[in-house]
């Protein structure tokens, strides 16, 4: 531990999200660490209610400007040229900072470690053109951090070296989440939901985007006709306006309720009351769901779950068929239907779910996540 404090390493990385401090200031205390965070949050998929955060470690937000969707730090080549540091670790987002970060650790001969949960070639004319500056990066980085072993296996698909690619288990802060909520609690909830107390919830919570699959989440519960069930989405997006008109057409209008945005203190509310929690996401040309963290946060309320075969949760072994939860094939509204339906009648498969889903939450935490760095840097001092 000692040794790891007195190698010098600098994390670049786009920000710090609310689910990142803990790993953050874990990573602190056990490694000599500093952040340089290169973006203001205004990433696509990154809500803007939830703006970036700080914690107790070194950490440092650059200034920049956009050239289209590209945000450009000036100051971020300065510090990588002239910083003292032993080890870079880099995300893979910033079409600036990516490159920057790994061309000028080359320049320096500083071991580079790259952070990644991608698991897909992007199928855009644009990405198509730069895989194999990404691909160049993959075999030339000194080690590879992934979310899981779904992420390894690309890799390895890829031509990736396997020795070289270690697992930081995809976490949140469990303590969170994990918090009894009283039943007057969850009561009051209900009702400020306008929700009966007799009536099972099916729960979306996250972004309400076309990569989420919510269109065939409305359709398995059509087809599910259960008057003791409410649909429960919760979130904000650009697919709100098409989603509601689907349900206007279906006329199940008294069964579905759309909450709009939710910030991260209440989102333990939302689990709490929920019977089973749906991620039905989709493969774009753009996105495959990298972890799926609301998992996570559903198995610390002991919430079974229905996650499609493109979510990095169930692919990467934390959602166990079966076990603590379902994993359907993507776009199949009849499987999302038919997993709902054992849950709704079947409470003691439910409960037992829930269980299972606790135990495996409650090995997966923080310290795990970082230990993966860990072993990284480990191997990196070899080199």
């Amino acid at each position: 531990m000692e040794e790891n404090k007195n190698k010098r390493i600098l994390f670049v990385t786009n920000f710090c999200p609310h689910y990142r401090i803990e790993t953050f200031e874990i990573m602190s205390q056990k490694l000599n660490v500093e952040f340089i965070f290169f973006s203001e949050g205004k990433e696509k998929y990154w809500q803007s209610e939830h703006g970036v955060k700080k914690g107790n470690f070194k950490y440092r937000y650059l200034s920049g400007f956009y050239i289209g969707n590209t945000r450009i730090t000036p100051f971020l080549p300065i510090i990588l040229l002239f910083k003292k540091y032993d080890i870079i670790i880099k995300c893979i987002n910033g079409k600036f900072a990516l490159p920057i970060t790994f061309l000028i650790a080359k320049i320096r001969k500083k071991p580079f470690i790259l952070w990644t949960g991608v698991w897909m070639r992007i199928d855009t004319s644009l990405h198509k053109i730069i895989f194999p500056f990404t691909k160049f990066i993959y075999k030339h980085s000194s080690a590879i951090v992934v979310y899981g072993n779904h992420v390894k296996n690309y890799l390895i698909s890829e031509g990736i070296e396997s020795n070289k690619i270690f697992i930081a288990h995809h976490a949140v802060n469990n303590s969170d989440f994990n918090m009894e909520v009283s039943e007057e609690a969850k009561i009051a909830f209900r009702e400020k939901l306008k929700i009966e107390k007799n009536k099972k919830i099916v729960l979306f919570l996250g972004r309400i985007e076309i990569e989420k699959g919510l269109n065939y989440l409305i359709d398995a519960f059509y087809e599910l006709k259960r008057e003791d069930t409410v649909l429960l989405i919760a979130g904000k997006g650009s697919e709100i306006k098409n989603l509601k008109k689907k349900v206007n057409e279906y006329q199940i209008e008294k069964n579905i309720i759309f909450t709009g945005y939710v910030n991260n203190r209440d989102a333990i509310n939302y689990y709490s009351i929920a019977y089973v929690y749906v991620l039905p996401s989709i493969t774009t040309k753009t996105f495959k769901e990298p972890w799926g963290l609301v998992v996570n946060e559903a198995f610390n309320q002991k919430l079974p779950v229905i996650v499609s075969s493109s979510v990095g949760a169930a692919a990467g072994n934390f959602v166990e068929d079966g076990v603590n939860g379902f994993i359907v094939p993507e776009k199949d509204y009849v499987a999302i239907k038919e997993a709902i339906s054992k849950l709704l009648d079947d409470k003691e498969l439910r409960n037992q779910m829930g269980d299972n889903a606790f135990e495996k939450v409650t090995k997966w935490d923080n310290n795990l996540m970082v230990q993966g760095f860990i072993k990284a840097v480990d191997f990196v001092k070899t080199l």
